[in-house]
């Protein structure tokens, strides 16, 4: 079985992901890191130097790759991997695939993305917070059809990382 959180950046899918691999004892990749070792490169350095279309593409073959060759595995995509491509279909369809979308509130990401948004090459450039709230919005109301295609739906607003793994573990064993 391969755990695929889905969901925008800032939900909490690499904190999640380490605590909910490490409690049903499987292995965590964080698909990002996962590319970054695979291109020498960092994600900021990749969308700079190669552009965005480039980062999708070596996106999707990490996926395809990664999907290929674990089992027992949680795997914490970027917050764009499942709506480009045919990536959400591939999750989707794959009988082993269960896909768990971390969804939190405009707001709640505002908050949490705004101090690190420097490390984040979508949002780096967005310089107050009311800027920062109109580009989630419009990225979540782009996304959310895809996201909420997730086997699994968990709120993450207001819980503690280990709640939310609680609650992914009862609704799924």
């Amino acid at each position: 079985m391969i755990l695929v959180l889905i969901g925008y950046m800032g939900s909490g899918k690499t904190a999640v992901g380490k605590e909910l691999a490490s409690t049903l004892d499987f292995s965590f990749t964080d698909l990002d890191n996962y590319i970054e070792i695979q291109e020498s490169k960092s994600i900021q350095e990749l969308f700079a130097t190669k552009g965005e279309i480039y980062f999708r593409r070596k996106e999707s073959e990490a996926v395809a790759k990664v999907l290929n060759e674990k089992n027992k595995l949680v795997l914490a995509t970027g917050g764009g991997t499942p709506c480009y491509g045919n990536t959400m279909n591939l999750f989707l369809e794959s009988e082993q695939v269960r896909t768990i979308y971390l969804k939190a509130s405009v707001d709640e990401l505002t908050t949490r993305l705004f101090e690190e948004r420097s490390k984040r090459p979508l949002i780096a450039h967005l310089d107050d917070r009311e800027n920062l709230t109109d580009f989630i919005r419009k990225h979540l109301f782009e996304r959310a059809p895809v996201y909420e295609r997730s086997e699994t739906i968990i709120s993450v607003e207001g819980k503690s990382i280990s709640e939310i793994v609680r609650e992914i573990v009862l609704q799924l064993f």
